[in-house]
């Protein structure tokens, strides 16, 4: 049997992340059930976690009904990378921001894949 709970929070990360290349999720099953530690590169932890933890709360979630379905407990752990913490506000450079789009056409052109 694969793990598709690995698999699975492998794609949900990948796809909300500015690095998906560097994405792992590792399985560890013991007599507690089953552990899928997330290993995200530091600068993406922001967007895993989600404001208030909402993000990680709704992984989670999913995660519980994905094994639920398979009848075994799982959990995530989201590993903390180092360099994970964001920088107080003073230490942090301004970062740039794009220029203004002029009208809603470009907005959905760009969404189009």
């Amino acid at each position: 049997m694969t793990p598709k709970d690995a698999e699975f929070v492998e794609y949900v990360v990948k796809s909300i992340v500015d690095h998906p290349e560097e994405v792992k999720a590792e399985r560890r099953v013991d007599e507690m059930g089953v552990l899928v530690t997330l290993h995200v590169h530091p600068e993406d932890m922001g967007m895993v976690i989600g404001r208030d933890g909402s993000t990680a709360k709704a992984l989670r979630t999913l995660l519980r009904v994905v094994g639920a379905r398979n009848n075994a407990r799982v959990n995530l752990k989201i590993s903390e990378p180092e360099g994970g913490r964001r920088p107080r506000r003073e230490d942090r450079e301004e970062r740039k921001t794009e220029e203004p789009r002029e009208d809603i056409e470009e907005v959905v052109n760009d969404l189009k894949l």
